[in-house]
């Protein structure tokens, strides 16, 4: 029996706009509720957007705005203050 060959979840970095498996990523998320979070699970309901494990990526994301614009709407300082201090961890 032939051995199937799992499709691995590719996302784009909304800083570096580079390619990373879904699972190296930190997901950022606007629920249906217009509430903005951190999503670790990559499962909750709403749109989101990715970002790599670089601080240099979350620098470009708040510069360019990108962040705002992939999830429509404004993004309050503390989730950013939660991303940095994710990022810290990671490096």
């Amino acid at each position: 029996m032939p051995q199937t060959i799992k499709k691995v979840p590719v996302r784009r970095c909304v800083g570096c706009m580079e390619h990373f498996e879904k699972k190296e990523l930190i997901r950022v998320v606007r629920t249906p509720q217009g509430e903005v979070t951190l999503d670790f699970g990559g499962k909750m309901s709403g749109r989101g957007a990715y970002l790599c494990k670089k601080s240099d990526c979350l620098k470009k994301a708040v510069r360019s705005k990108r962040l705002e614009k992939n999830l429509g709407c404004v993004i309050p300082d503390e989730v950013y203050d939660r991303l940095e201090g994710e990022l810290v961890k990671h490096e």
